[in-house]
């Protein structure tokens, strides 16, 4: 059963951010004068000015009104300007929750490449339904992925556009906006030098930066560290990021948590190119072969995202689609390789025994590769569906991360449903 975030931010209300870590949910909470945070999945922060409120991120649709609620115990002053981090769901879709009945449309802030980001959304909504059902859902209906969908140009698209940096006051209160590509290439981190606030968007998440998802398009750890550094030397006296709890009145911590996460993405960026360097080798032997810097920091365990696959989105970057193996420039179908595999070793069920055998020991990454080729060579096998299936309910438990522990949980429900999942 694939782990629902919602629900593990439930379980979270009420732990401290180091506790809850990229999970906390609460609000709302004073974080400068006339400014509130308050997060449900994700962050939002308001600024109340004499002109109306400054919003930095809006939530989903889903849980905007709840994060609304939240705010409108401190204050019912109308919204003037919304400011967009980035172009996620999670960030950019919840405006309306916000405005009272009447309300004038209020000014939405958000950098250029945000409206190519939707165009993109709407061209491949049923592909990206799919995507976050793997993710958050492990799923393999159809219906029910498109429940994931909802993609496209949020309800109050950005009006106002910006490129490298925005400067704005709303009464009387300065906030600056600065471009940085992370987690995605319209990211905005906010700073209101009036407050002491500082917004990093998902810049920041309490955990392992989401630099890596499998899943999704390009993300740069490298430029992620550059904007990092920069807001760790503004003195902070409160931090209010994507995901996770705010930090408020220990500018040094702050600038620690900011610090500690540049310099471990510059960590593994240094050691990838490093790898990739020595005869460029195979994709996957520069993938196993990075040794991961361990933190105890709490802002930096792999709850989410995993530093290995920050890792593939290094050599994305900077390399081809090809893995470097040759036999995969062009490679055979996948159900002709597998049954040729499966041919050799007696047969799929042997080759799923074999999987079972070695998940049974510890060895799920040498497993994985097993299982999938007996599901491939006999996906209506019913004995070969559950061995493929337990290993990867095997493998889910002994991960970390939300992303890998819900992929995999993916692909036991898609193998026990005769799909191989590829």
């Amino acid at each position: 059963m694939a782990q629902n975030p919602a629900s593990k931010f439930a379980a979270m209300r009420g732990k401290t951010p180091e506790e809850a870590k990229f999970f906390w949910t609460g609000g709302p909470v004073a974080v400068g004068e006339r400014s509130w945070f308050q997060s449900q999945f994700s962050g939002v922060t308001a600024f109340e000015t004499d002109e109306g409120l400054v919003l930095v991120d809006t939530g989903t649709r889903q849980f905007a009104p709840v994060l609304a609620a939240m705010l409108r115990q401190k204050t019912s002053a109308p919204v003037h300007t919304a400011i967009y981090t980035h172009g996620h769901v999670d960030h950019a879709y919840g405006l309306e929750a916000f405005l009272a009945p009447g309300q004038k449309r209020p000014r939405v802030i958000a950098h250029s490449a945000m409206p190519a980001r939707f165009a993109r959304y709407a061209a491949t909504a049923r592909h990206n339904a799919a995507l976050n059902a793997r993710q958050f859902g492990g799923t393999v209906d159809a219906q029910a992925n498109e429940a994931f969908g909802a993609f496209g140009s949020p309800p109050v698209p950005p009006d106002t556009l910006y490129d490298e940096r925005m400067d704005i006051t709303v009464g009387g209160v300065r906030f600056e906006l600065h471009h940085c590509r992370g987690e995605t290439d319209d990211h905005t981190w906010v700073w209101c030098p009036d407050r002491g606030v500082l917004c990093p968007g998902d810049l920041f998440i309490w955990a392992v930066p989401n630099d890596g998802n499998p899943q999704k398009v390009q993300r740069y750890p490298f430029d992620r560290a550059k904007g990092l550094r920069e807001m760790a030397t503004l003195g902070a006296q409160a931090l209010c990021p994507g995901h996770g709890g705010p930090v408020v009145g220990d500018a040094a911590k702050i600038a620690r948590m900011l610090d500690e996460t540049a310099e471990f993405l510059e960590t593994v960026v240094t050691r990838t190119l490093a790898k990739m360097e020595a005869g460029s080798p195979p994709h996957v032997d520069i993938v196993t072969g990075v040794q991961m810097p361990a933190s105890d920091s709490p802002w930096l365990q792999p709850v989410y995202d995993d530093a290995e696959f920050i890792v593939r989105n290094v050599i994305r970057f900077y390399g081809g689609w090809w893995s470097g193996r040759p036999s995969e420039l062009k490679p055979a179908p996948r159900a002709a390789l597998a049954q040729e595999i499966a041919a050799l070793a007696g047969g799929a069920k042997r080759l799923a025994e074999r999987a079972e055998a070695l998940a049974a020991k510890g060895e799920f990454r040498l497993a994985s590769h097993l299982a999938d080729f007996a599901l491939e060579a006999a996906p209506a096998d019913k004995s070969v569906q559950e061995k493929v299936a337990a290993v990867y309910d095997g493998r889910a438990a002994a991960e970390e991360s939300l992303m890998a522990i819900n992929i995999f949980n993916s692909a036991a429900a898609y193998a026990r449903a005769g799909r191989p999942y590829a």
